[in-house]
């Protein structure tokens, strides 16, 4: 089959959870269909990965996205029905590659990575399947509660719009992909009937399998995440300011060892209380933080997706200690294959406990790397996009 791909970022280098997605199905997919991707880029620079994409596809095509705050999209979002994430991405450039696109060649299907996306592709009778990473509207209303209260009207607001477009959009596509049975679920409330299936985030598992577990002295709970992303943010913060005096009552020798790109100055400064608290901003192999870990603690309170720092975790034979918030769409059992607890208190005894209980903290670990090996490899999940691809296009 001939897929145009269109995807809000460059799937690569493999940063985000959205590009180690993109990136890992395109590997896969590539094998059995050409892909055209067509993929924003926040600078010229990034270009210079072309050649990690070019080896899984037909052609690469890169649209320069204007910079968010740009007296542009501000005044797109102010004065007009579209909410500021689709400004971001509304171009007329991109309008154009995929017109052209569209024209000049056979395609089968287009693959939309996030509604905000779709209102640059123009009028056609080829299907589209649209892959929503999260539910956005959910996302921005988690963030709202967090911003001062003169701005909160305006940004609740701009929720209202994304909430329209994205029922718009899902309503539109032919079908719709979600990462879990949670977010499919709150979508069909919203548009019943929907056609949605499931095709979870994933995890190259011989990648992580390939980890040799060298512990230091101290007794060492991670955190990996993406400081962008208000969830990681609020997750660590819980973590160092409500927790981790707690676990050092316990077991005195503890280290928290945060990994993560763009921290808050907020995090700096409570990172900086603890002697015991290390902020790390330049590993350039996720796999040498997870050689370190005893436990993988993920306080997560935010919305949607499944979570990469869990499957990763779990498939490198980390123990991990979530939140009910960051188990959805992992079909995990508590005290089998992870510990879910959502009290501070409560959260500090399930890291406890795994620090001190070596043989409870290697069931978990053999249990929960089981698990995400067999229902979250890559291999498995683009067979399964692969199989919706077909149906989709009638092929």
């Amino acid at each position: 089959m001939r897929i145009l791909m269109i995807t809000p970022y460059l799937p690569y280098p493999l940063v985000s959870g959205g590009q180690i997605r993109t990136y890992n199905l395109l590997k896969n997919l590539s094998k059995r269909h050409d892909i055209t991707l067509v993929s924003f880029i926040r600078s010229k620079d990034e270009g210079e990965n072309l050649s990690n994409l070019e080896k899984f596809c037909t052609g690469v095509y890169l649209v320069l996205r204007r910079p968010a705050w740009s007296w542009k999209n501000i005044l797109l979002a102010g004065f007009s029905h579209l909410p500021f994430l689709i400004a971001i991405y509304y171009s007329a450039t991109a309008k154009k590659i995929i017109k052209k696109l569209i024209n000049d060649e056979k395609f089968d299907l287009i693959h939309a990575e996030t509604f905000y996306v779709m209102p640059n592709i123009s009028k056609t009778k080829i299907p589209t399947l649209l892959v929503e990473q999260t539910i956005e509207y959910l996302v921005y209303s988690h963030f709202v509660k967090s911003v001062p209260l003169p701005l909160r009207p305006i940004l609740s607001w701009d929720v209202v719009k994304i909430k329209f477009w994205e029922r718009h959009y899902w309503d539109k596509a032919a079908k719709v992909v979600a990462m879990s049975e949670v977010d499919c679920e709150k979508m069909k409330k919203l548009v019943p009937n929907l056609n949605c299936e499931i095709v979870p985030n994933g995890v190259d598992s011989e990648f992580f399998a390939k980890i040799t577990t060298k512990k230091g002295p101290n007794q060492t709970v991670l955190f990996v995440g993406n400081f962008k992303w208000l969830q990681n943010r609020e997750a660590a913060e819980f973590l160092i300011e409500r927790i981790w005096s707690r676990v050092l009552t316990k077991v005195s020798n503890a280290k928290l060892l945060i990994v993560g790109k763009n921290p808050s100055e907020r995090l700096l400064t409570l990172a900086a209380k603890y002697q015991s608290v290390e902020i790390n901003t330049a590993i350039d192999d996720i796999r040498q933080a997870y050689q370190k870990a005893n436990v993988l603690a993920a306080p997560i309170f935010g919305p949607g997706g499944t979570r990469y720092k869990i499957l990763e975790a779990a498939a490198s034979g980390i123990p991990v200690v979530t939140t009910p918030a960051g188990i959805e769409g992992i079909p995990a059992v508590d005290n089998i294959h992870l510990l879910v607890r959502q009290q501070p208190n409560e959260f500090s005894e399930a890291i406890v406990k795994l620090l001190k209980d070596k043989n409870f903290a290697q069931k978990i670990s053999l249990n929960g790397k089981n698990l995400i090996i067999s229902n979250f490899d890559w291999r498995k999940i683009s067979q399964k996009l692969d199989k919706i691809y077909r149906e989709v296009a009638h092929v």
